[in-house]
């Protein structure tokens, strides 16, 4: 890997979001609910950073009345089994900082949210993901000649905030042969606001048939061409991938190797540009 490229790895691990977390209002309390304040890591998932958040909520919540925290923004429940950077980047990119997020302890959303027992839950998630990518990256040969404590690394590296024990195993997972010029398909998942479907994903090689590498432009042309302005008119999209806006010739290669989420996946949230 250059150099340049490790700092890229480096960014994307410890990017964070100042998140401000508030009781709902509807929530009884035995005194006032401060706020509480995190640094939301945009790697992992909403489950697995806030026990800090729970535990400052549960003194002042009438134990009676708790159930399973769920979470919400601007009356959007908060999918814990997306990553938070694709949270934010989808429901929030555009709000002032710290993102304001709402507390709930009743009234599961059952409809809009997977339960979350346990950590446990999370790990199946994030490894089912992983070998998902690894099967449209190398037929999943490269995860299945891992051995269990080699999955249980990338999961510890997650948990912890580990970034050189997680990208000593992943590096594998992002190796390829030299002359087939990348993956066999690019792991990705467009996300847009103006959809009812949760997501696109479908099969896209990084290299075409001719041999030319597929940029960011080519993937959004076939699966999602309304992100992109015609000639002329002004820019309706913002196309955010951790909080930025790539250059749309960037080499989706290039993007997946360095730019996915741990568990593989180039997450791409497609939202409107917002009106001042």
């Amino acid at each position: 890997i250059m150099a340049d490229d490790k700092d890229v790895l480096r960014d994307v691990w410890f990017g964070r979001i100042p998140t401000c977390f508030i009781l709902n209002q509807d929530e009884v309390t035995e005194r006032e609910a401060e706020p509480y304040y995190l640094l939301l890591p945009r790697v992992s998932y909403l489950t697995l950073v806030t026990d800090k958040v729970k535990k400052h909520f549960h003194k002042v919540v009438r134990t009676d009345d708790v159930e399973e925290m769920w979470l919400e923004y601007e009356g959007t429940p908060l999918k814990w089994h997306y990553p938070i950077g694709v949270l934010f980047d989808l429901h929030a990119s555009n709000t002032v900082l710290p993102w304001s997020i709402t507390v709930h302890f009743k009234n599961f959303p059952d409809r809009d949210l997977l339960h979350c027992p346990s950590n446990s839950v999370i790990e199946a998630h994030f490894m089912s993901s992983i070998k998902e990518a690894d099967a449209l990256k190398h037929k999943s040969q490269v995860v299945n000649d891992m051995q269990k404590k080699d999955h249980k690394q990338l999961w510890m590296g997650l948990q912890n905030d580990k970034f050189d024990q997680f990208w000593a195993m992943n590096r594998k997972l992002m190796e390829y042969p030299t002359e087939e010029g990348g993956f066999r398909y690019i792991p990705f998942r467009i996300y847009q606001t103006m959809s009812d479907r949760p997501f696109i994903q479908k099969l896209f090689r990084p290299v075409s048939p001719e041999g030319n590498m597929h940029t960011l432009g080519d993937l959004l042309k076939e699966m999602c061409p309304a992100a992109l302005p015609n000639d002329g008119e002004q820019k309706r999209y913002q196309v955010v991938i951790h909080g930025i806006e790539p250059l749309l010739e960037t080499p989706l290669q290039w993007l997946s190797e360095h730019l996915s989420h741990p568990d593989n996946f180039l997450h791409i949230c497609v939202t409107p540009v917002p009106s001042d």
